[in-house]
């Protein structure tokens, strides 16, 4: 990961989000949500089905507008150009009916990446580099799942979102991601996911959001956050409880 990444973080942290509320429906969603993201590595999105998760993340990422509050990065509005340094991969990825390859450099050339070894690094990188010529719509699960985090990587963004991005996923695909997203935090980009997998939570997190009925129920840090909870809900969920 180049400096230039390191220095576009920088620019867009920390992550202000002030008393964002989203309505759907006549439903409350997110609810009067107020946090600060200043963290480097890896923030982790934790909660219960329906606590709003997704949600929350496609409102940091601009894909949902919040019926009130406002999210800063260092200070400034979300706009087009914040979103032009983020990178968001999906839990089913959208692959284009092309080769391997084609689906990495239709993204790659958009923003100006030219050289097919670029190209190639990447999909080394998510070990598919033996597959560059295959078709990429008969990968498998989570072969399609590496592409896709290929594809986010190579625009090198300043901020990754993932939305559960691994479940349902084989172990070996699980594995190549993770230390893929280890790597690249270590060397500057910020990272922000959404699990239900507390073990990866606990491999990856270096702090988290726990979520429950639109409202932010906890942030800590991941290694309080796992050895004492404070939510009363975080705890029930850690422990394996039904969380209502």
């Amino acid at each position: 990961m180049s400096n230039q990444t390191a220095m576009a973080q920088r620019g867009l942290m920390p992550i202000t989000i002030q008393n964002i509320t989203l309505t759907l429906n006549e439903r409350m969603l997110i609810d009067d949500l107020s946090c600060i993201i200043k963290s480097d590595g890896i923030s982790v999105i934790m909660g219960p089905n329906g606590a709003g998760k997704s949600l929350f993340m496609r409102c940091l990422h601009g894909l949902a507008k919040p019926d009130m509050g406002q999210i800063l990065y260092a200070d400034t509005p979300l706009d087009s150009l914040i979103r032009q340094q983020q990178s968001l991969v999906f839990q089913t990825p959208t692959i284009l009916r092309r080769t391997v390859l084609a689906n990495l450099l239709f993204v790659a050339r958009q923003r100006g990446i030219d050289d097919p070894k670029i190209s190639m690094d990447y999909l080394a990188q998510l070990q598919l580099d033996h597959l560059a010529q295959h078709p990429a719509r008969l990968l498998s699960g989570g072969e399609k799942q590496r592409l896709a985090l290929a594809r986010a990587l190579i625009i090198n963004p300043a901020i990754l979102f993932l939305d559960e991005a691994t479940s349902n996923l084989d172990p070996a695909s699980i594995e190549t991601i993770e230390t893929n997203l280890q790597s690249v935090s270590k060397q500057g980009m910020k990272l922000i996911l959404v699990t239900h997998d507390v073990g990866q939570a606990k491999r990856l997190a270096d702090d988290v959001l726990f979520l429950h009925h639109g409202k932010l129920a906890e942030h800590s840090p991941a290694k309080s956050f796992f050895q004492k909870p404070k939510s009363a809900a975080a705890r029930a969920y850690l422990a394996g409880k039904l969380v209502l």
